[in-house]
């Protein structure tokens, strides 16, 4: 779990599983909170702290200069942000109407979203074995989901 200089905190797969930690967390702390409350005001309230985290974050470490963005940049990271509130609004919503345990593995099926779309658009080709797990995500998250 090394990075290429040897650093611990440089590997991918340590960002990606600490990354994994937060979203199961997210989605435990998300169904209590939106609990008896608008999904969408939650899931404003949840953005809110975001920014305010991030800006924070940013500031503290001297890196906020969203200047430095270049214009194209700044397309696709609107595009990002608006389908990231956009996959938010509809989490909140699944969690409020269904169970944690069956809402966070069909949105995990993103996973296997992001396989086909970056074979489809970004030209990333995927062996035989990767699809293999593609297909064993997919029908594992529809396994665990379904009661």
């Amino acid at each position: 779990m090394r990075g290429e200089n040897g650093a611990f905190l440089d590997s991918w797969t340590v960002w990606a599983l600490l990354s994994a930690t937060f979203a199961a967390l997210t989605a435990i702390f998300a169904k209590v909170g939106v609990e008896g409350v608008d999904s969408d005001l939650a899931t404003l309230a949840r953005t809110l702290v975001v920014v305010v985290a991030l800006a924070l974050l940013l500031a503290a470490t001297g890196r906020l200069h969203p200047a430095a963005l270049p214009p194209k940049t700044w397309a696709f990271l609107v595009l990002s942000g608006l389908a990231t509130g956009a996959s938010w609004l509809c989490y909140f919503r699944a969690l409020k109407l269904g169970e944690a345990s069956q809402v966070a593995p069909i949105d995990k099926l993103s996973v296997v979203l992001v396989a086909l779309f970056g074979a489809a658009f970004l030209g990333e080709s995927l062996s035989v074995a990767n699809w293999l797990g593609v297909a064993l995500i997919a029908s594992g998250a529809v396994l665990v989901a379904v009661r």
